[in-house]
């Protein structure tokens, strides 16, 4: 909680967040026709005027001649043409946006989903990256494509719209409401402004009613009142800026372990729904909640669901008294209404303890006070713990022991102490048993002390009377001293716990996020999570995630856990509601497991559950914050790490994208000259065959050969379809077949094979080491400089077999040697940029690597050229040819 006058660090941080991102307007409709997409044109028309870079990434006029004249003037971006099921659709052109880097972009039907194939499933995502890269976005929306209102809007239209936006979005964007009565709608809709004339009569007989539209409208103008009603409430909080900044009502209910909180949780909910305000139920904590048994823990748990399940916030608040937590928890939430309820107290208890009604009532001018009678019980069933409100035995049994050491050190001092110093050493056992034990047993010390005091010092000593009057004002003075130094140590004693627990909840809180923001892997993100809650709570912690056909458990704290079906049943139910589920919470309580689910925005990412190995709850109320908290920086992890999954995802489809594009490049070049090779072959046998024409088909078909077979093994490396099958193989052999088979292609060159015949047995598969080496010999014979050799050399040096293809001609560009293993790439101003699909040495790499090899790429110390390497490690020497180390 902040203080009036101090910005929200919380606050300053999401403002700051915002830094660099563009800003999202949003032009919100009741429904289909109100002028959304005009009114968004104009404004933009306005900002172009006013020297604004604007222009129109996407605008459905829906052939309405207005609209489509306030298009005219505006630079708009060309749509991308996305084949789809033998249709060519039309799209948003989501990376011309982005490399033209407008001020301004108009977006039109934000809720819009794209064609399959296109980079984001859903429009609001590509203006989710447009704000990233800093453009500002002008879109339209009606109220039913709102992802919460989703299903209030069907229950009366009787229709359901299957393109939502998440309510975030829309709670982050500046709104602007178009707005026209249903009368003067309905009006447009006849005159065929908005629909064709057969469609604008079905329309009006079903879908725009007028008490449909006026509950739309409604909906509308209530959606955009609690969006500015937040964002103003987040501008004062950054600025600490004081008072109710009653924009809206904002109702809270204090509630406690007394049986009449549940009244009170559902009395608040109907407040607040005939005042369409949000509320939030309260607890504040106090150090008699120390007191608490089951009975109330269990009884504060049900508050807590009730209120979740109402559609309520929960919050607990520590603090030294219920009035301190409830003006502070009022202040901070800006609340405008509190809801208390009035127990029925006897006279005495109230002038011992006060009202909290009373209190609030006089000290809170600026929030209405709703009081309302409560059960006359004041404690529900159950067994409570006493123990802790009048002191242990331990505390007397302590406290008296040092009122009988002060007496004794005072009686061997007594010689030298005047009666007044005697006195001030019982202060001592009093502020001692006070800070340590208690109130009352500071004021059993006071009165110990008292009696000691008169009995072993005061004249006639040895007895409880006293003859000095004024030692008698010595007995209240210390009597006086003691309850009061009692109260004032009992009071920092509590404040001191409530201190301690709340740096125990930060420090859990932080520790936690510690130890889950150093993984990314998603099934480890789980089992951390379970190991962390498990070991903080003393529970079995299990994560379920959505599996077909339902749920399956992610990860544990121990192998020990045992979900029945009554317990799968529960977590199935709080994945599909997004509500708690299980034992502790009001649905399918008889499960023996308690199942919250881990939410981000509307969508559940999995089920957390928690059990005992004894039974009973998993969960205290008074834990149940701090479980709301470990939940939610949980559930922001996981969000994160589906997200780096699915950025993963994109970036493997760009990568797709790009060499699919540089395989149509290549491959359409490249097959075309054998193919023309060919069929101009087949022209000449017309006339006659001829050995040169039989060489030419036969040369021409085995490139076309080779080409086709790089593209099948890239296939098969992208999709991890290689089989190994490694066996001892003689590179001498290996050589030479390689040699044989390519040497049309080596013809022109010759041959220097400089390998050694007793090198050592190689263990890799010999069909992939021959596609190797064929590659690598295409590679030379089809860049070295005509007539030069081709060396083929083997080196076994320091435990490494190094076998190497050496040309003779321009090399490689320094620095950018390693380069020449990408996929597709052909390297400029090198011997490498001559013909060729690209794929010949990046099927090496990945044929190499699979068999545990390594490849480089180096140009040639003595002569002109390049030199690639097969590096077969120690690992892959064979050493003994009996089969006994394959």
């Amino acid at each position: 909680m902040n203080d009036d006058g101090r910005p929200s660090p919380e606050a300053l941080l999401r403002q700051a967040s915002q830094e660099g991102r563009g800003r999202l307007k949003i032009f919100l409709g009741a429904a289909p026709g109100v002028g959304k997409t005009y009114e968004m044109l104009s404004e933009g028309a306005e900002r172009r005027r006013a020297g604004v870079d604007v222009v129109i990434g996407v605008v459905e006029t829906h052939g309405r001649v207005e609209t489509e004249a306030l298009t005219r003037g505006h630079e708009i971006v060309a749509r991308k043409a996305i084949p789809y099921e033998g249709r060519t659709l039309d799209e948003m052109d989501l990376d011309a946006i982005l490399e033209r880097a407008p001020t301004l972009v108009l977006v039109d039907e934000l809720a819009h989903t794209n064609a399959p194939g296109s980079r984001h499933p859903k429009r609001y995502q590509d203006v989710e990256e447009l704000l990233a890269a800093g453009i500002d976005v002008y879109s339209t929306i009606n109220i039913q494509h709102i992802e919460s209102l989703n299903d209030v809007v069907a229950s009366f239209t009787r229709v359901r719209v299957r393109e939502t936006v998440p309510d975030s979005i829309v709670e982050a964007a500046e709104i602007e409401v178009v707005d026209i009565p249903p009368d003067e709608l309905i009006e447009r809709l006849k005159a065929g402004k908005v629909y064709l004339p057969h469609e604008a009569t079905r329309a009006l007989a079903h879908f725009f009613s007028k008490s449909n539209l006026s509950a739309l409208r409604e909906l509308a103008l209530r959606r955009a009142a609690q969006a500015v009603d937040a964002q103003m409430l987040e501008h004062v909080r950054a600025l600490g800026v004081g008072g109710t900044w009653a924009g809206g009502e904002r109702i809270v209910v204090a509630i406690s372990e007394l049986p009449g909180a549940m009244g009170l949780v559902r009395a608040t909910k109907r407040i607040a729904d005939a005042m369409h305000a949000p509320w939030t139920a309260v607890y504040i904590e106090t150090p008699r909640a120390q007191t608490f048994g089951e009975a109330e823990h269990r009884q504060l748990a049900a508050v807590f669901n009730l209120a979740t399940q109402l559609g309520g916030d929960v919050a607990t608040v520590p603090a030294t008294s219920v009035v301190d937590g409830l003006k502070t928890f009022t202040t901070e939430a800006r609340a405008t209404q509190l809801v208390v309820g009035k127990s029925t107290r006897s006279r005495w208890f109230e002038l011992r303890h006060g009202s909290v009604v009373d209190q609030m009532v006089r000290e809170s001018p600026g929030i209405a006070v709703h009081v309302l009678p409560m059960d006359p019980a004041t404690a529900p069933h159950g067994t409570r713990a006493r123990t802790g409100g009048w002191g242990s035995k331990a505390g007397y049994a302590w406290t008296t022991a040092m009122v009988a050491a002060v007496t004794g050190v005072a009686s061997a001092l007594f010689h030298i102490l005047n009666l007044g110093n005697v006195a001030l050493l019982y202060l001592l056992p009093v502020m001692a048993a006070a800070s340590l034990f208690g109130l009352r047993t500071g004021l059993f010390a006071g009165i110990a002390s008292s009696i000691a005091y008169n009995f072993f010092f005061l004249p006639p000593t040895g007895t409880l009377t006293i003859n000095n009057p004024e030692n008698v004002i010595s007995i209240l003075v210390l009597l006086g001293i003691a309850f009061v130094t009692s109260q004032l140590t009992s009071r920092v004693r509590a404040q001191a716990d409530i201190a301690a627990a709340s740096a125990r909840t930060n420090a859990a809180l932080a520790g936690f996020l510690r130890q889950l923001t150093s993984l990314n892997e998603p099934v480890a993100l789980a089992r951390a999570i379970c190991e962390e809650i498990g070991r903080l709570f003393g529970v079995r912690a299990v994560i379920l995630v959505a599996e077909d056909p339902g749920l399956a458990v992610q990860a544990a704290n121990g192998a020990d856990y045992r979900l029945e079906t009554m317990e799968m049943a529960a977590a199935q139910w709080a994945y599909d509601t997004g509500a708690p589920a299980g034992r502790g919470s009001s649905t399918l309580a008889a499960s023996e497991w308690f199942f919250q689910p881990l939410r981000s925005g509307e969508r559940t990412l999995a089920v957390l559950g928690l059990a005992r190995e004894a039974g009973g709850d998993p969960v205290r109320s008074d834990q149940l914050p701090l479980l709301m908290s470990l939940v939610d920086q949980a559930s922001l992890v996981l969000e994160r790490a589906r997200l780096e999954v699915d950025m993963r995802d994109v970036d493997a489809v760009r990568e797709r994208d790009r060499l699919r594009q540089a395989l149509l490049s290549s491959v359409s070049h490249d097959l075309r000259t054998p193919l023309t090779s060919v069929m101009a072959a087949a022209a000449e046998l017309h006339r006659g065959v001829t050995p040169e024409l039989i060489a030419t088909i036969e040369s021409e078909a085995a490139r076309l050969n080779r080409f086709v077979g790089n593209l099948l093994d890239m296939a098969r490396v992208e999709a991890g379809a290689l089989r190994l099958r490694l066996e001892p193989t003689d590179l001498t052999d290996a050589v030479a077949g390689a040699v044989h088979d390519t040497k049309r292609v080596l013809e022109g060159h010759a041959i220097e094979l400089d390998v050694a015949p007793n090198l050592p047995l190689v263990r890799v598969d010999p069909q992939l080491l021959h596609h190797c080496l064929l590659n690598l010999l295409d590679n030379a014979g089809r860049y070295a400089d005509p007539g030069t050799p081709i060396v083929v050399r083997a080196e076994h040096r320091f435990g490494m077999l190094r076998l190497s293809v050496i040309d003779q001609g321009p090399g490689l560009p320094p620095g950018r040697e390693k380069e020449v293993f990408e996929t597709f790439r052909r390297l400029e101003g090198s011997d490498r940029a001559i013909g060729g699909t690209g794929l010949g040495l990046a099927i090496v790499k990945a044929f190499a690597e699979a068999m545990g090899m390594t490849v480089e790429a180096s140009n040639r110390e003595d002569l002109t050229g390049a030199r690639f390497s097969l590096c077969f490690p120690v690992a892959l020497l064979v050493r003994d040819t009996d089969g006994a180390n394959l």
